[in-house]
């Protein structure tokens, strides 16, 4: 549970026409991880697959939009497996192209038909605005013989003198539709004096407005052709939605049918990359549990008959980067491993970081939040809302438990810290006691953090590095000794020969480490090692010093729930527990959640960093499974 289970290299040879049988039982066993493979590799440089896997991957796209658009359901594998011919394939991919065609005619006409109802709509509701104009609109567009006729909107504070000016001119202005802030009008007279009335609109601020060209009646005649081209449009819509329904009736089970094929297919289609062939020899390799091999192969055999070789191996240190990681983990930890796999998937070999982030971070929570009725609250919404929270609902309660914890270790219920005795110690009660603690706590994650990449750095053969990097054991000594001389310093008053050497000795071992593989010339070559020598020693008291937050958040708890009492005692008896019980949901939500965010980073960046690459590749295995 600590790390991947043991994977071996997994190569079989078959007969190369039945490699699709062979294919379906390396999904049926579902522990099998092809390992893609580059075209001409080794001595068999043909792809078998390849039409199939093009075949395949056109028809599963056509079987997806025909599916979305006639409603059917996704298949689950059927209970007879068997292997799909490529001639069956194309056949099944002919006739889906044939119905896709219909359907997308019949898509895109009800994609036109949306876009005319919609438009009619638009213009239903802008002819509200003309809508008390007693005149055929027709007349409104266009140039008239004789008369000058013009729709426009001026503001509000415009109107009464804009009305005076174009009466002198001989022009009426109207208004038929008003506004707070604007007027829409019309302008008539007769014309002889444009040029003089449009310098009068320009300096009235009129902007003219243009009717759209359905508009050619009366308002009343021009809403009675939109209804009855909506009715139209909505009833040519229904005979649409019909159409479809017939085609779902008469097709569903035939796609339902067609969609188990695909999903027998898929095996063969998805090993394309991985499998190679030249005459009648075929081959596919990948990856395997050490635990599942002598499964996988009772499984071929019950496909292929003995009528195949399986040869599997150890991973070279070549392939470790390569091969697959397989962490099993129990169910309540899963909602860890997802958050600690959101950084990266570890290598294979690597230690999982799931267990450690697990404690850490359920410990830190408690520490920065600790409080027994914020705790029980939680533990209450985690409860109630499990159904909503699925597989992450042990998470939400293990932090509500570590709430509680230390909300016992520090005496406070929803703030109020007269109504238990701290089982340790108050928190404001003595600061620098909480910030020690916060250190020493800092400095024990860093030195945990650092033996796991020690671990995991021996495990792939970096030995070097391992012993003497800066992140391996000679790293970890020169941190480990100026702690130890600090913590004489500090509480003895003392710092001698010994404490120096226990820092400079293991200095001085990851200096000569760094000049040995740095690839600067001349005096350059001393300035960069001395640097990063320093960097990475103080890249290990930075990271201490983040674990301040620790303590910071713990003390910063206490000190909200002591503004919201100094506010809440200013008020009277109901305004007073109001104000209680509202700060208690700031702090809960606003509080907690920040709270959670920096212990993430706290994770990420002061503990994954150290020991997890984060780089590995996660064990996919080849299964039979509804399309994706």
């Amino acid at each position: 549970m600590l790390a991947s289970l043991s994977m071996r290299r997994v190569i079989l040879h078959m007969v190369t026409e039945e490699a699709p049988e062979a294919a379906l039982g390396l999904a049926e066993s579902g522990v099998f991880s092809p390992e893609p493979l580059p075209a001409g590799e080794e001595s068999l440089p043909e792809c078998p697959a390849t039409s199939y896997q093009a075949l395949f991957h056109d028809a599963q796209m056509r079987l997806q939009k025909v599916s979305e658009y006639l409603g059917v359901q996704a298949a689950i594998p059927p209970e007879k497996v068997r292997a799909i011919s490529e001639s069956e394939l194309a056949a099944f991919n002919k006739w889906l192209g044939r119905l896709w065609r219909r359907c997308s005619q019949l898509q895109e006409k009800g994609r036109e038909l949306d876009e005319k109802i919609l438009a009619i709509s638009q213009l239903d509701t802008s002819l509200d605005t003309y809508a008390r104009l007693d005149v055929n609109l027709g007349l409104l567009q266009g140039e008239l013989r004789f008369l000058d006729v013009r729709l426009g909107a001026v503001p509000q504070s415009n109107f009464g003198k804009l009305q005076e000016a174009v009466g002198m001119a001989g022009y009426i202005l109207k208004p038929f539709a008003e506004s707070d802030s604007a007027a829409l009008v019309v302008l008539a007279g007769v014309k002889g004096h444009e040029r003089q009335v449009q310098s009068v609109l320009r300096a009235a601020a009129y902007r003219p407005l243009q009717l759209p060209a359905e508009f050619q009646h009366h308002p009343q005649q021009v809403r009675q052709q939109l209804a009855a081209q909506r009715q139209r449009f909505q009833e040519e819509r229904l005979a649409l939605a019909q159409e479809r329904e017939l085609l779902h009736k008469k097709h569903a089970q035939a796609l339902h049918k067609g969609a188990q094929r695909l999903i027998l297919a898929a095996p063969y289609a998805f090993l394309s990359a991985s499998l190679r062939s030249q005459g009648g020899l075929a081959m596919v390799q990948g990856w395997a549990p050490t635990e599942k091999i002598s499964f996988l192969r009772k499984i071929l055999q019950r496909r292929l008959a003995q009528r195949f070789v399986l040869t599997t191996r150890e991973p070279t240190s070549d392939e470790r980067l390569m091969t697959p990681s397989l962490i099993r983990v129990p169910h309540w930890l899963q909602p860890f491993t997802d958050l600690a796999h959101n950084y990266g998937v570890p290598r294979y070999g690597e230690l999982d970081p799931s267990w450690l982030f697990a404690l850490t971070f359920i410990a830190m929570f408690g520490m920065m939040f600790g409080d027994v009725g914020h705790g029980v609250v939680i533990l209450a919404v985690g409860w109630g809302c499990r159904r909503r929270l699925g597989h992450y609902t042990p998470f939400v309660l293990s932090l509500g438990v570590s709430s509680c914890c230390f909300g016992f270790l520090y005496g406070s219920v929803f703030g109020y810290e007269e109504i238990l005795s701290p089982l340790w110690i108050s928190p404001l009660s003595n600061p620098q006691r909480m910030l020690m603690v916060a250190l020493l706590w800092g400095v024990g994650f860093i030195l945990l953090a650092t033996a796991i990449g020690i671990r995991n750095r021996l495990a792939e053969g970096r030995y070097a590095e391992a012993l003497l990097g800066g992140r391996g054991l000679a790293g970890s000594l020169v941190y480990l000794g100026a702690v130890y001389g600090a913590f004489r310093w500090m509480e003895e008053d003392v710092f001698g020969a010994m404490e120096a050497a226990a820092a400079i000795l293991p200095f001085l071992v990851l200096v000569g480490y760094h000049w040995h593989q740095a690839q600067v010339p001349g005096f350059g070559r001393g300035v960069v090692v001395l640097i990063e020598s320093f960097e990475i020693i103080m890249g290990y008291f930075a990271n201490t010093l983040s674990f301040l937050r620790v303590a910071a958040f713990s003390l910063n708890h206490v000190a909200l729930a002591l503004a919201v009492f100094a506010l809440a005692g200013t008020m009277e008896a109901v305004g007073h527990w109001v104000t209680v019980v509202v700060g208690n949901l700031f702090i809960l939500i606003l509080e907690g959640a920040i709270v959670a965010i920096q212990v993430l980073r706290l994770e990420y960046y002061e503990g994954f960093s150290r020991f997890f690459s984060g780089d590995g590749r996660a064990f996919e295995p080849l299964i039979l499974g509804p399309l994706k």
